[in-house]
């Protein structure tokens, strides 16, 4: 019989910082299922709480930011760190108080989502835009995001003439001190959309995919909660975009309907019985 001797060497362990969500879609559910799919161990700390179901959210509960910030430390002096997942944190006390606790390991690489905000009030969003583009951004290695949250995100609500570039998005994205963006959502001819890892200096990574008629909850977050991931496993910047953008096609492929909201991607697709009843043993994204 084996003893705790014989266990096998642990896997990368990712702290990601998210609202929790009931529905299983989003938020927490969506990170720690990622983080387990492609190989690493989670640390998943609640930053608040949504009141929501598959199709949207109606209310955000708030938890005090040294609650949080506890979670947090207690296992941090515990497990080692490979890398940082950030995606809602509920309040501008939390951005403050989370940011603090980033800056204590900025050796750890961070991938920011920034998803829709429309849970809070009009001044809350703004207040919570400006703590996270002041506080979080200039510690993120990598700014995830839909094309139209990323603009809203880094320019604002304003009148413009024509959307920005992927170019004009980067410049602010990294003015605000980010160093790679990642863009999804871009959508060109033929029923495609296109996903875009940029630097500063140039795109490193475009991708195209066919795009799926349907609506999902937890696609943002499962991207990612995917490049974290993966970045926590040691893998160079492209190949993690490249095996996250991968891995997040084919959970949408498989996705399925809980309730009579969207649908929900299957972050464990790779384990789905085969059409003759046996189980695949496949490794996802290629992580074999």
């Amino acid at each position: 019989m084996p003893t705790p001797n014989d266990a096998p060497e642990s896997p990368p362990a990712v702290m990601v910082l998210n609202a929790a969500d009931p529905s299983g879609s989003a938020g927490l559910a969506a990170d720690i299922g990622v983080c387990a799919a492609v190989g690493c161990h989670a640390l998943p700390v609640t930053t608040s709480i949504w009141v929501r179901d598959t199709a949207e959210i109606f209310d955000v509960v708030d938890i005090d930011a040294d609650a949080v910030v506890e979670q947090a430390r207690a296992v941090l002096e515990d497990v080692e760190l490979a890398a940082w997942k950030v995606g809602f944190l509920g309040n501008v006390e939390v951005v403050g108080a989370v940011a603090e606790l980033l800056a204590d390991y900025a050796q750890v690489p961070l991938v920011t989502y920034i998803g829709g905000l429309q849970a809070l009030e009009e001044s809350q969003a703004e207040e919570y835009v400006k703590a996270m583009q002041e506080l979080v951004l200039p510690q993120t290695r990598v700014l995830c995001g839909n094309v139209t949250s990323l603009i809203q995100f880094l320019f604002g609500e304003g009148e413009r003439d024509e959307p920005p570039s992927l170019e004009a998005i980067m410049k602010q994205a990294h003015g605000f001190g980010v160093q790679y963006l990642l863009v999804t959502g871009i959508l060109v001819p033929e029923n495609h959309v296109e996903n875009v890892l940029m630097s500063p200096r140039r795109q490193l990574l475009r991708e195209r995919f066919e795009l799926f008629d349907a609506g999902f909850s937890g696609a943002g977050d499962t991207l990612s909660a995917a490049v974290a991931a993966l970045l926590g496993t040691g893998a160079k910047l492209d190949q993690a975009v490249h095996e996250a953008l991968e891995f997040l096609d084919q959970s949408l492929d498989f996705a399925y309907r809980p309730g009579m909201g969207h649908l929900v991607p299957d972050r464990f697709f790779w384990a789905q019985s085969s059409p003759e009843g046996e189980t695949e043993t496949i490794s996802p994204v290629g992580l074999q």
